[in-house]
């Protein structure tokens, strides 16, 4: 694809050479891969619309007359009502017509035609014209402070024939800018344009830097805009802080729908928890769900421990909730039966009881034998005081 940034008059291209932030939207601005270009397709039978890109993108479809030939990236003069303009050709053939059914344009009279091949004298006269842009954006917004108009100017883009300019601005309410316009066209000798945007194609035409490191999607490819909600980042787990949640252009960013369908496929199999989850511990709450690792996180309100449980066992306590069980736990339904020290030990204090009744009978044994050995022995000790018998032996 050549590159609409000018070329030099030996016919070499010159390059913005911005490095990427290409100012005339030549460079990466919208580019198009036309992946049917290798295809062989007869002459006679060949589309006779092609795609042109302008500034910032902007782009609209031209009919090609007297058997014109031309190739993607070629500067093209264009019809435009009450005069030409210039613009690259991004794109040919068979892709024209699938993007003119996408985009529900009619194959009809009411599409322009391109005049020819732009000249190197064209485009040196287009890269004067273009000169004015700027300064013509600042005196404009001198003229609106002055005025006190409640709208915000962003763009100027010159015709190539330097008889028209279109204004791109925004703006919350309806502007009554019938005395700008007269201020305008009577200080620049053009006819004027007013052409009102939204924030989105606002951001799209200045460009700049996302939080990604990388340049806006509005500036390089994104053309149909969608509606964004808050419900995207909700069903994304994504923290609702308004700061982070923006664009540059102050509505939520557009890249907050690129995965949503993703992860509405993945929450089908996660169960809708629309209470805390009954347990004999206590009443556990939702704090955190990982949607694609099927894992979601659940706390008590007196700790400060989350206890990770799988959805099939939040489905199983949730059947059981509704049945008017409670498990014991959020790991497990029924806690074991704890045996009592005393149980466990019951044969061992029996044969404590056993034997201390022996040893008991052991000592009595022990004592009474001994008594009578004693009385014994005082019965055949002498007493001296006794008085002697007949018959006993001295």
């Amino acid at each position: 694809m050549g590159c609409s940034c000018g070329t030099t008059k030996s016919g070499v291209v010159s390059g913005c050479n911005n490095n990427g932030a290409c100012n005339t939207g030549g460079c990466n601005k919208m580019n198009v891969f036309d992946w049917l270009s290798n295809m062989d397709m007869p002459s006679e039978d060949k589309f006779k619309i092609v795609e042109v890109r302008f500034k910032n993108g902007r782009k609209e479809f031209f009919r090609l007359t007297d058997n014109l030939t031309v190739t993607t990236g070629d500067a093209v003069v264009v019809e435009v009502p009450n005069g030409h303009h210039i613009g690259h050709v991004s794109l040919q053939g068979e892709l024209v017509r699938l993007q003119m059914q996408k985009k529900k344009v009619n194959n009809d009279d009411e599409i322009k035609k391109v005049y020819r091949i732009a000249h190197q004298k064209d485009l040196e006269k287009f890269e004067d014209v273009k000169k004015r842009e700027l300064p013509t954006l600042y005196r404009t917004r001198e003229i609106i402070r002055d005025l006190k108009l409640e709208m915000k100017l962003s763009d100027v883009e010159y015709q190539a024939d330097n008889m028209k300019a279109t204004f791109f601005y925004s703006a919350d309410d309806r502007v009554d800018f019938r005395e700008l316009i007269k201020l305008l066209a009577g200080e620049f000798k053009i006819r004027v344009e007013m052409r009102q945007i939204s924030l989105r194609q606002e951001a799209g035409r200045l460009g700049g830097i996302g939080v990604c490191g990388r340049e806006l999607c509005c500036a390089t490819w994104l053309s149909d805009f969608k509606n964004v909600s808050t419900s995207a980042a909700r069903y994304q787990n994504l923290s609702l802080n308004p700061s982070k949640l923006s664009g540059q252009c102050g509505r939520l960013k557009c890249c907050l729908n690129y995965e949503l369908e993703t992860y509405m496929e993945a929450l089908e199999d996660i169960p809708k928890i629309e209470g805390p989850l009954l347990t004999e511990k206590g009443d556990a709450t939702l704090q955190k769900t990982d949607i694609f690792r099927k894992i979601m996180w659940f706390g008590f309100n007196e700790e400060n421990t989350w206890y990770p449980l799988n959805i099939q066992r939040v489905n199983h306590i949730l059947r059981m909730n509704r049945e008017g069980k409670k498990p014991a736990s959020l790991e497990i339904d029924v806690e074991a039966e704890k045996i009592p020290v005393e149980t466990l030990n019951s044969d061992l204090a029996r044969m404590d009881q056993k034997f201390k009744g022996k040893s008991k009978k052991r000592k009595k044994k022990k004592s009474g034998g001994g008594g009578e050995g004693r009385d014994q022995a005082r019965h055949n000790r002498p007493n001296p005081n006794r008085k002697p018998k007949p018959g006993d032996q001295r």
